[in-house]
C-alpha cells in the first residue's frame, strides 16, 4: 500500500490546540481530562524541525507507542484511553490516541544500557554518567556493566540537560524521584530483553510519567525511534557509533551539505526523506511482528 500523504501540521475545528511540539500537536475537548495527542510526520535534528516530514512517521510512532503500552500494562498505570478517532478527517488515523489529561513530572527518566550519545560524551570527561563513576577503559558503544538512570531536565527548547539524581531528589520529592528510577530501570529491563529477542539493541531510551488521580502514570511516546537509540543486533560492533533505525539518515545528509544547524533548517531530498521512513517502519515490524 503506498503511503499516505505527509502531515506536517494538523488542523481540527471544534477542538482546543494546547500545543504544537517537534513532532506532536495536542487537542483538549469539551471533556477536561481527556486530551487528543497527534503523531505528525514532522522531523527534528539538531533541535530545528526540518522543512521535509517523513512518510508515515507519525504512524510508526503511535502504533509503536500502543504497543508497548500493551504490553507494559501489567507493569505500570499508562494514559491511554483510546485510538477510535472514526470521527476526524482521515489524516488522523493511526497516528491519533486519546489519553487522560496528566499532571506530568518535569524530568525526563532516562534509561541507558550502553555507552552512547551524550552519556559517551560526560564519560569521555568526567569517567561518569550523571554523576554515576563506570569502569575505565570503555568504549562508544560499550554495554554497560548494569543499566543506570540518568535523569534529565525537560527543555521547552534546545537540549534537555543531563542531572544527577540528587539533583532531581531536590526538585521533587525523594521518595517519588526513587519510585521513577526504580520503575524507569524495570522497564527499560523487559523492554530491553524482548527487543533482543527480536534483534534489536535498545541502548537507551527516556520516559515521561505524570500523576493520574493520585496516580504515577506512564504518558507520552513510549520506546520509539524518537524516543530511544535502536540497533540492530546482527550488526553491533562496540568502539564507535553504530548503525541504527533512527535519524541516522538524516543527520548524515544534513552533515554532508555542511549546514551550519541555524534557521532555516534545510529540506531533505526525497530519498532521504523515503529511506528514513523505511528505518522507523523496519523497527516497527521487527518489534511488533506486523507492517503498517
Amino acid at each position: 500500500m503506498p503511503p499516505a500523504p505527509v502531515v506536517l501540521e494538523t488542523s481540527l475545528p471544534g477542538l482546543t490546540l494546547v500545543a504544537r511540539g517537534k513532532v506532536r500537536d495536542i487537542y483538549s475537548g469539551p471533556d477536561p481530562d481527556r486530551l487528543l495527542i497527534v503523531a505528525t510526520d514532522r522531523i527534528s535534528a539538531f533541535d530545528y524541525i526540518l522543512a521535509t516530514g517523513i512518510p508515515d512517521k507519525g504512524r510508526v510512532l503511535t502504533q509503536m507507542t500502543l504497543f508497548w503500552l500493551d504490553f507494559l500494562r501489567d507493569l505500570v498505570p499508562n494514559h491511554f484511553l483510546s485510538s477510535d478517532v472514526s470521527d476526524l478527517p482521515p489524516e488522523f488515523e493511526g497516528r491519533s490516541m486519546w489519553v487522560r489529561r496528566a499532571d506530568m513530572i518535569q524530568v525526563e527518566c532516562v534509561a541507558r544500557g550502553y555507552l552512547a550519545g551524550s552519556g559517551w560524551k560526560d564519560y569521555q570527561t568526567t569517567g561518569a554518567i550523571c554523576g554515576i563513576p563506570l569502569p575505565a577503559g570503555l568504549r562508544d558503544g560499550d554495554a554497560l556493566p548494569e543499566p543506570i538512570f540518568t535523569p534529565a531536565t525537560k527543555a521547552l527548547s534546545g537540549h534537555d540537560e543531563n542531572i544527577s539524581f540528587d539533583e532531581v531528589c531536590r526538585t521533587i520529592d525523594a521518595g517519588l524521584a526513587a519510585r521513577l528510577r526504580d520503575l524507569t530501570l524495570e522497564i527499560y529491563r523487559r523492554a530491553a530483553d524482548y527487543a533482543r529477542s527480536r534483534g534489536i539493541i535498545i541502548a537507551d531510551t527516556k520516559f515521561e510519567f505524570g500523576m493520574v488521580a493520585g496516580e504515577l502514570t506512564l504518558g507520552d511516546e513510549v520506546l520509539t525511534p524518537d524516543s530511544s537509540r535502536f540497533w540492530p543486533l546482527e550488526s553491533y560492533s562496540p568502539g564507535g557509533p553504530q548503525l541504527s533505525y533512527d535519524k541516522q539518515y538524516v543527520r548524515n545528509y544534513l552533515e554532508s551539505i555542511a549546514w551550519n544547524k541555524q534557521p532555516p533548517a534545510p529540506a531533505l531530498p526525497d530519498d532521504v526523506a523515503r529511506r528514513t521512513s523505511e528505518k522507523y517502519k523496519e523497527a516497527y515490524r521487527a518489534l511488533t511482528g506486523k507492517s503498517l
